[in-house]
């Protein structure tokens, strides 16, 4: 049967866009909810350790997030966007073709990050104001994380694969298993439960090393024995697939930089301020960044259908997906900011009970948060775009409010203005990303012109 008329396909194309939506992004959401789970544990067991170690964490989670953005939103959505558009036209043998090369580019990246944050941490964290024990902490754990770095990708690499035949069952199955398998070991290692090493802040790296390096082997074997409607197996090197994977991933790969670079540079910033205000901020922004998987629960499964709704001439049918999806997180995404922002006790006392950390992280939720449905929002429509193949207008807008927050984030320190100014900077970068990525849906991809 052809790809563009298999039943899982045919659905995509016809079925109504709410209960679709809803098949689609629920096991979605139910992996993310479990990721998100490692987050929420992760901060937790650190701050058992102390307001070093938080400040520690604070350091490496700017480049943790661009790893899991990179390898996962740029690259990932980009192969999902890829084999989907492939399948919507009705084309396997491009679909598989072009799952191999994902293969290949997905140990490429997994080298960037191994030779940069593996081997060059220690004068990364410094310029952004390391020192002491919260250095060597972020350097041990940066060592273990990035080091292991291709777990990760392969990881992120076949979940797009398969999320990109419409299935987004499968892989949220391999992600719920290892999330609730990582939140676990993580604890034993980090903390020294059951015996084993107490390793400290590192331990929550190996424990991310080792959950989804497992998760990437479950998910290798379902492509390798041809379980999913493409089938991973070797194809000669050519460059149209990689160019089909990059010509959404390169600018994918700008738009996480500059997601992960907008953290960085206010993290740098904040640190001036002190240790307090660093590990206050990093739980407020450990918050904001988690937005990011819950806007993905829905966006991972609209990159797929709106790249096959795409691949297929239905332009407008792609829309009301985005939009409708994007309703969805605007909701859930605003809701939790607004709680977090009348109540911040709920989140802030599980993690601290320092009175100085703790009142930067009152202030920062207070001024953010309210923001945080904008966004999910724009978060979700990023993800939606990628399908469509031109990703040009997201991006710009992923840039322009990099430069405004980290622009004004200078001002404010050169200045010596408070460091509710920097806050201040990150709400507004929240905002102009919600409205930014809703004035994308105008563009070219669109439109009909389709995907070049």
């Amino acid at each position: 049967m052809p790809a563009a008329h298999a039943p899982e396909t045919q659905r995509i194309l016809d079925a109504p866009v709410g209960p679709l939506l809803w098949h689609l992004a629920a096991p979605n959401v139910l992996a993310i909810a479990a990721w998100t789970g490692i987050t929420f544990a992760d901060a937790w067991y650190v701050g058992q350790l102390g307001t070093a170690a938080l400040a520690g964490l604070a350091l490496v989670f700017p480049f943790l997030t661009l790893m899991y953005m990179t390898a996962g939103g740029a690259i990932g959505g980009a192969i999902t966007s890829a084999v989907a558009r492939a399948l919507g036209g009705g084309d396997r043998d491009r679909a598989e073709a072009i799952a191999w090369h994902a293969v290949l580019v997905a140990v490429s990246l997994a080298a960037v990050f191994v030779v940069v944050f593996g081997l060059y941490a220690r004068p990364i964290f410094q310029l952004l104001g390391g020192q002491g024990t919260a250095l060597e902490g972020a350097v041990a754990y940066a060592r273990i994380t990035f080091g292991g770095a291709v777990s990760v990708s392969f990881a992120f690499c076949f979940s797009a694969i398969i999320r990109g035949t419409g299935d987004t069952a499968t892989p949220a199955r391999a992600i719920t298993t290892a999330s609730l398998s990582q939140i676990g070991l993580s604890g034993a290692l980090t903390l020294g439960w059951f015996g084993l090493p107490a390793m400290g802040l590192a331990g929550t790296g190996a424990a991310l090393v080792i959950a989804q390096g497992g998760s990437a082997l479950y998910m290798a074997q379902y492509l390798l024995r041809g379980r999913a409607r493409v089938r991973l197996r070797p194809h000669p090197f050519a460059w149209r697939p990689v160019g089909e994977i990059m010509r959404v991933g390169a600018l994918g790969l700008i738009n996480s930089v500059c997601m992960a670079m907008t953290v960085a540079v206010i993290t740098g910033l904040v640190g001036r301020y002190g240790t307090a205000a660093l590990a206050g901020y990093g739980l407020g922004a450990r918050l904001e960044v988690m937005l990011v998987p819950i806007a993905f629960g829905v966006g991972g499964a609209l990159t797929a259908a709106v790249g096959l709704n795409i691949g297929a001439g239905q332009h407008a049918r792609a829309r009301q997906l985005a939009w409708t999806g994007a309703g969805a997180t605007l909701v859930v995404t605003g809701v939790l900011g607004i709680v977090m922002a009348l109540m911040p006790h709920l989140w802030l006392d599980l993690f601290t009970s320092d009175p100085e950390a703790y009142a930067f992280g009152l202030s920062y939720l207070a001024i953010a948060a309210p923001f945080y449905g904008l966004f999910g929002a724009g978060q979700t429509l990023y993800f939606a775009s990628q399908g469509t193949g031109r990703m040009a207008w997201p991006v710009s807008v992923t840039i322009f409010r990099f430069l405004c927050v980290a622009g004004f984030g200078l001002l404010a320190v050169s200045l010596a203005w408070p460091v509710d100014t920097l806050f201040a900077a990150a709400a507004a970068g929240l905002t102009i990303m919600g409205l930014g990525q809703a004035l994308c849906l105008r563009g070219p991809g669109w439109r009909g012109a389709g995907p070049r």
